[in-house]
């Protein structure tokens, strides 16, 4: 599924314009293998052997890119760094307080929001977003100790 996935967006990337680098090709094909929706230095650091004189620079310059093209969403929370979803559906991120892994997860009811929202305020809807935050199961069972503290 996931070569699938890769050939679609380096169809939609070319008949945008874009050229398709080897860099930018490992940097599209990082993020629909990551389930952990990785930061721009995470990406350059699981890359980095293999293209040593890519900087962080150009992985955050072809985030953009691929943003612009919409194949992937950033994701801010509070301070910390941004962090990068392939977007191959909708979907909400569910968040652990105490070591920030996010998880997706499909609530179909809740695409009756914006129709609601709409409905009620009037607004013409564009999008929404939806985070719920809680304790992971391994932060929960004392797993993560170290990375809490």
């Amino acid at each position: 599924m996931s070569e699938t996935q890769l050939r679609d967006a380096l169809n939609t990337l070319k008949s945008s314009g874009v050229r398709i680098t080897p860099q930018r090709h490992a940097i599209l094909e990082y993020l629909i293998h990551s389930m952990s929706h990785p930061t721009a230095d995470e990406i350059y650091r699981a890359l980095e052997k293999t293209f040593p004189n890519m900087s962080v620079a150009t992985v955050y310059n072809n985030l953009r890119v691929f943003r612009e093209a919409g194949l992937v969403k950033e994701l801010t929370y509070g301070d910390s760094s941004s962090r990068f979803d392939f977007i191959t559906h909708d979907h909400y991120h569910i968040i652990c307080n105490d070591c920030g892994k996010i998880v997706d997860f499909h609530y179909p009811g809740l695409d009756e929001v914006e129709q609601l929202a709409s409905h009620v305020t009037g607004f013409e809807v564009e999008s929404h977003r939806m985070e719920v935050y809680g304790t992971c199961s391994a932060c929960s069972s004392g797993g993560n100790r170290a990375k809490a503290q």
